[in-house]
């Protein structure tokens, strides 16, 4: 990681990046007009800030990114940080955005003969297998994980598995493919992530950025 590398801000596709883009504004940084394309095959992007450019990634590759010093700050959800924990990351700020939470569901024919207390061994479907396998551990589960990175609720209706660990924001998704909630597992907000050897080699560059942000953040 070069000292006289131009700083590059990891931010994530989809739904988070619509909301962290008011943000964006009100700590000064405007992309260059293709950022707001959907549909632009571009990845990197130029600012209105000299020597920082814009990164968008993957949801799960900004962590990535911004552990192994390919960018030096990012977006990225806390069950992202929570699967890799990434010993360079410091996620220094809450950015209160990308509300929802992760939990364990199944068919709704099931629920009424269940007892998720009684559980010893489940299989289940996520894209999340480092916490659910923490998570149940805790609590003496032994949690069989199948990864998958999308159409979880699938994977009970064709019998993959019968249960799914995904993120859940107002449920709908579930609703519509005959599946229930059954425990929660923590809750998810977006975080504004910091490579810990470029805080410190660069914090005079770095350090105003953590502060604009948490202080959006704040008045939010």
């Amino acid at each position: 990681m070069r000292a006289n590398q131009p700083l590059v801000l990891a931010l994530p596709k989809g739904r988070i990046l619509k909301d962290v883009a008011p943000m964006l504004a009100e700590v000064g940084i405007a992309p260059e007009p293709a950022f707001d394309d959907p549909d632009a095959r571009q990845l990197r992007f130029n600012t209105n800030v000299a020597g920082l450019s814009i990164i968008r990634v993957r949801s799960f590759d900004v962590a990535t990114f911004v552990a192994f010093g390919a960018a030096h700050l990012g977006v990225a959800g806390n069950d992202v940080l929570m699967e890799f924990d990434y010993a360079e990351l410091y996620a220094p700020v809450d950015l209160k955005i990308g509300h929802c939470h992760l939990a364990v569901a199944e068919p709704r024919d099931m629920v009424d003969q269940d007892d998720p207390s009684r559980w010893s061994h489940i299989r289940v479907a996520t894209k999340y297998p480092g916490i659910t396998k923490r998570h149940f551990a805790a609590r003496g589960v032994q949690a069989e994980c199948i990864k998958l990175n999308g159409a979880m609720e699938l994977a009970p209706t064709l019998g993959l598995c019968r249960r799914i660990v995904d993120l859940v924001s107002s449920g709908a998704t579930l609703r519509e493919n005959g599946l229930v909630e059954v425990e929660k597992i923590t809750d998810i907000t977006s975080r504004l992530v910091v490579n810990r050897a470029a805080l410190k080699t660069r914090p005079t560059e770095i350090q105003p950025w953590i502060q604009k942000f948490q202080e959006v953040a704040d008045a939010a």
